[in-house]
């Protein structure tokens, strides 16, 4: 099999070596259009191309990723449905196309796959699994917090897609954390919204957003996000009368209270877990090895997409109205 990946940056560079740690009788090649990630690629071994018509021409290829800045997804996903090809796409953040690149893939017969790693970390399924088995109400509480100018130490934050504010980075937190959430609690009915600016950083958006909701079902959140904690953080906590879990976003801290010991319990969902040293403690490889593997699984025909734009469209339609509150 031989896959294309459109964008050479680092998550297009993790993909790359992911893919071939799954099955290295995949063959990668990609596109960037940039001369130095080329070349950067080519030692890695990977053929890369400066457009996407000149990998097509070149070469037989039987899917694609997008890993690409979200704001140019919409324009890549269709010309790669116009060739043909399936496609993985990373987190889009904004429903640009939706509708009509639904219907191409559709229309084409086409595996139409959208990127949502939280989905396939064990810890959150583990907590989605408890909460559902539990049975009675719940409330949540929930801090993603992380210094913007760490997210990519290799560049400036002015220099990539989370200055722009329709894919800033605190809507890329949303959108990385709401769709395991509604997994977890099921759909929004209502919710009320805090926000401002506590940083001097360069952007055009508030760095500190603060929302209650109120789920379907009944359930409370809270969540707290921003980009300006020095330290990134990722702290959860479910609790109803019987049940009390605790996770601070590493495979290492997840935790249940035991009601008769009165201790937090660790909870071990991973046998071994790879973590990039590049990456804070909460990034780990697993779930991005088993997001691609749903892939492949999906293109053999013999899995389903955890994740998909029919439901992306609910996580967008609620990052729309909190920023609009």
């Amino acid at each position: 099999m031989n896959i294309l990946i459109v964008g050479l940056g680092s998550m297009g560079k993790r993909r790359a070596r992911l893919l071939k740690g799954i099955d290295p009788s995949i063959t990668v090649c990609g596109v960037d259009n940039t001369e130095f990630r080329r070349a950067e690629a080519a030692g890695q071994g990977i053929t890369a191309y400066a457009s996407i018509q000149d990998a097509l021409d070149a070469e037989t290829i039987d899917a694609a990723l997008v890993c690409t800045a979200p704001l140019t997804h919409a324009v890549i996903i269709k010309q790669l449905l116009g060739a043909g090809l399936p496609v993985f796409t990373e987190l889009n953040l904004v429903g640009d196309g939706y509708e009509e690149l639904m219907a191409l893939a559709r229309e084409k017969g086409l595996p139409l796959f959208l990127s949502s790693t939280m989905l396939y970390r064990a810890e959150t399924q583990y907590i989605r699994r408890e909460v559902e088995a539990f049975g009675r109400p719940v409330n949540y509480i929930y801090h993603i917090g992380q210094y913007l100018p760490d997210w990519h130490p290799w560049e400036n934050y002015r220099n990539f897609f989370v200055k722009n504010p329709r894919t800033g980075g605190v809507r890329e937190i949303f959108g990385i954390e709401l769709p395991w959430l509604l997994d977890a609690f099921g759909p929004v009915a209502s919710m009320h919204v805090e926000k401002d600016r506590i940083s001097r950083l360069e952007i055009e958006y508030d760095d500190s957003v603060f929302v209650t909701l109120r789920h379907q079902n009944g359930v409370k959140g809270l969540l707290a996000v921003d980009v300006v904690s020095p330290k990134a953080v990722r702290n959860f906590e479910v609790f109803g009368e019987g049940l009390h879990l605790f996770w601070e976003g590493n495979p290492k801290a997840l935790f249940r209270y035991d009601a008769e010991t009165k201790e937090k319990v660790p909870v071990d969902t991973y046998g071994s877990f790879e973590h990039d040293p590049r990456y804070s403690d909460n990034i780990v490889e697993n779930a991005y090895v088993d997001e691609l593997s749903n892939f492949l699984g999906v293109l053999k025909g013999a899995e389903q997409p955890r994740y998909s734009f029919e439901k992306d469209l609910a996580a967008i339609a609620l990052m729309d109205a909190i920023e609009e509150a």
